[in-house]
């Protein structure tokens, strides 16, 4: 899959080829929904805490006696029952919501993600951007891009680019994210996300690891089989010499 690559001017400049293994692989709804939920989960910091039947004051004493009243049995006044009692099942300022998931799971929910967005036309590569910290010059770059301004704009760098960062600071919904950081609720939450050049060979880097390697190394030993036939196909020359009698 090839995708096109502008200036830091906005003019479209070539094509870049993506790398199979992460933008064409095979797209898994269910994976990437658990992926997001895991993200979500793990970020929450609960506040809403109810007090139960041990934390709220009161005697702890029995109301009154087990038999002889005519009444219905009754415990403590901090009973759920009771108005002013502790809360049953109320919601604890202390639960636990982390998740946890494989990291050969996260990393296809990663290429999954990255597929996705590459099929559907989102993906857009920029070849450099200067390190100058200028808002204005950010914005122009965006109106000649093909990119809808006000849509989540995700700009994919490297390593640390203050310029790209701090210049996307006062544009609404557009960020920038380290090539190491990216993650598939950042993925799918754009509208558009913008590669650069030497981003993609991070992604490869930091994500691909033993299996890029081995998907080369396969790719290779195909090649050198091919050259290999074709050398064994070609007929033998015949000899011009003359045999003298």
């Amino acid at each position: 899959m090839t995708i096109d690559v502008y200036t830091a001017t906005g003019t479209k400049k070539g094509t870049l080829q993506l790398p199979k293994a992460f933008f064409e692989a095979d797209i898994n709804m269910g994976l990437m929904h658990q992926a997001v939920i895991r993200q979500q989960s793990n970020r929450r910091s609960p506040i809403a805490h109810a007090r139960n039947r041990g934390e709220k004051q009161g005697s702890t004493a029995k109301l009154f006696a087990q038999k002889g009243t005519g009444r219905a049995r009754r415990g403590p006044v901090r009973s759920p029952l009771l108005r002013g009692g502790g809360k049953a099942f109320g919601p604890r300022s202390d639960a636990n919501f982390f998740k946890d998931m494989p990291r050969k799971m996260r990393r296809q929910a990663l290429k999954s993600s990255l597929s996705a967005q590459a099929k559907a036309g989102s993906i857009i590569g920029l070849e450099s951007y200067p390190d100058t910290i200028k808002t204005k010059d950010m914005f122009k770059l965006l109106t000649k891009l093909p990119v809808d301004i006000g849509r989540r704009i995700l700009f994919v760098t490297s390593g640390k680019h203050e310029g790209i960062c701090l210049s996307l600071r006062n544009v609404p919904k557009a960020e920038a994210v380290q090539a190491m950081y990216l993650n598939p609720e950042r993925v799918l939450g754009a509208r558009h996300i913008v590669f650069l050049v030497d981003a993609v060979k991070k992604v490869e880097e930091v994500f691909g690891g033993k299996e890029i390697k081995a998907i080369k190394e396969v790719e290779e030993k195909k090649e050198i089989k091919e050259v290999k036939e074709v050398k064994e196909k070609k007929p033998a020359k015949k000899s011009t010499s003359t045999k003298t009698k």
